[in-house]
This record gives C-alpha cells, structure tokens and sequence, in this order.
C-alpha cells in the first residue's frame, strides 16, 4: 500500500511500472564499486585515503563563514532552492502517534533540518517528527548547534546531533530501516565514494521511505551556463577571500562542483543503489533548479 503520509513516495509509485526506470535488482542495492587508488579533489587527482581529511580541512576553514558566504554566492537563492527541497517532501505525519523519522546527512550549519521541523509543525501540526543531523565535520555542527539554540527545538527530542561519515553510518547508532525520509543537500558531491553513500541511504531507510539529494549539477542552457561559469571561476573565488579570508576552500568548492555527474548520470546511480526512480529527464527523477545549477534527486526504497 502506498503510505499516504509522503506525498511523493505517493507520486512516484503511482506512475506506470513502464515509465518507471527498469532494473535487475528490485531488492537488493548494488554493493559500491571497488576503489580506484586516486580521485579527485577538485581537479587535483589525490589518493583517495587522503580526500576525506582534505574535505574536513576546507569545511572546517569556511565553517563560521558558511552560512554569509552562502547568500553572498548565490545572492541568496540557495535558501529558494532548500526550500522547494524540503517542501516537495512534505515531512510530518498527520495520523495520531505516528512518528515521522529523517535523517539530514551533511546537515552542518541545520539548515535542513530546521526547515524539516518548520514544515512539520506549520503545515501538519505535527510536532513529533524528529531529526537526526549528521556530519562528519564537528565545526560545521558546532555551527548548526548554534543555530538550534535559537530555536524552539533546543534541548527537545526532535533534533539531535551525530559526527558521522556518510560512507558507513554504522549500524549500532544507525540501524537498518529505521527512517522515513533521508535527505542530503549539498554534501554528496564532497565525499570520496559515492556510491557507498547511496548504500547507507538505502540501508537506513525504510521500505517506502524517500531518498532525497539536493546538489549543484549541470546547467543545460548554453548563455547561461557560460555566465555561470564565468561568475563560478572568477567572483566566487574572490569573495571567499573578500568574506573569509580563505580563496582556496571556495576554489576547490567551485571546482568540486565541475567535477561531479550530470543529472542523468547521478540518477542511474541512485537507481543503482536499489531506489524506484523516475523516468530519467528532469521531471521524471530529477527537477531542475535555474536551468540546472542544482537539482532535487529523489528516490524510493520499495522493500
């Protein structure tokens, strides 16, 4: 039965089994891939065992500044963006002692995760709902520790707080189906293996629990993706140094963002891991946000 509790679990397994993407594995995800020696970090190819150490280095130097150097970047767009992202997945339970479970993975600075309790509470007068904020990175959580101390949430059961790596959660703290919604916004494209990323998704999640990615991706208009590469290249950079005093982080951060799959790529990875995606097109199992600067990615564990 489709649970009537997210509405787009509900849309995507309403759509006909043909428009559907087709795959040979309904219930098992597939295993990520055997690691290569090197990745990138940016354009730098590293060894992969040292990208993980080199990613916490930057967020860590941009961790206070985040949040103001977001706005700057995108002149406060990114917050359209989240919006629509959290909105689309209607987080919140409108049955009686039913408890919605998320988990908001590279949540740093609790953007996400605010906005999950927000929606819950104002469109499904639903405050039980509860979020798990996870990252790797201590400081960027100190940052949404800070933010939540502001908030009627402080202190209460509805959020709480984990260092944790994306790539192995670790099943004692993270059991097996254990959350109704598992969103990501920005954060997958900064992590070494992706694929196993998508793994622990599909692990943690429940069976017609939703997968949800917001990322930077592929602009598709040809003007518009010369303007923004020209603004990516040669503002961002400048106003890391202007705003944090740190040119570097925000290099590699326009950089990471050049170097990650395409909209349809990303999708097939997701399908990959085990998840019901749609058609591969934006619309279908992508939407793409200001001709594709970011894109929402979703996905659906059905068993």
């Amino acid at each position: 039965m489709i649970p009537k509790r997210l509405g787009l679990c509900a849309r995507v397994l309403s759509r006909p089994r043909s428009s559907l993407l087709s795959r040979t594995f309904a219930t098992q995800p597939e295993k990520p891939s055997t690691a290569t020696e090197t990745t990138h970090f940016g354009f730098r190819d590293v060894p992969r065992s040292e990208k993980e150490s080199l990613v916490k280095e930057v967020f860590s130097s941009v961790a206070s500044k985040y949040d103001v150097m977001n706005d700057a970047m995108s002149m406060g767009v990114h917050r359209l963006w989240k919006d629509e992202f959290v909105s689309s997945l209607k987080p919140g339970s409108v049955k009686v002692g039913k408890v919605t479970r998320c988990i908001d993975v590279a949540g740093g600075t609790g953007d996400i995760a605010l906005r999950i309790l927000d929606y819950a509470r104002e469109k499904k007068a639903d405050r039980d709902i509860t979020v798990d904020l996870v990252d790797i990175n201590p400081d960027m959580l100190k940052e949404g520790q800070k933010r939540f101390r502001k908030t009627m949430y402080h202190g209460s059961p509805q959020v709480a707080f984990h260092v944790g790596n994306a790539q192995d959660l670790g099943k004692d703290r993270f059991p097996d189906n254990t959350y109704d919604i598992y969103t990501i916004a920005f954060g997958i494209r900064n992590c070494t293996d992706i694929p196993a990323v998508l793994s622990e998704a599909y692990r943690v999640l429940k069976p017609g629990g939703v997968f949800a990615c917001l990322e930077f991706s592929k602009v598709t208009q040809p003007v518009l993706a010369s303007l923004y590469e020209q603004y990516s290249f040669s503002v961002i950079p400048l106003l890391g140094t202007i705003l944090a005093g740190d040119r570097a982080s925000y290099q590699y951060l326009v950089e990471s963002i050049r170097k990650f799959p395409s909209q349809q790529e990303f999708a097939r990875m997701i399908a990959n891991a085990g998840f019901e995606v749609g058609e591969l097109e934006d619309g279908g199992a992508w939407r793409d946000q200001w001709g594709g600067i970011a894109s929402i990615h979703t996905g659906v564990k059905l068993a």
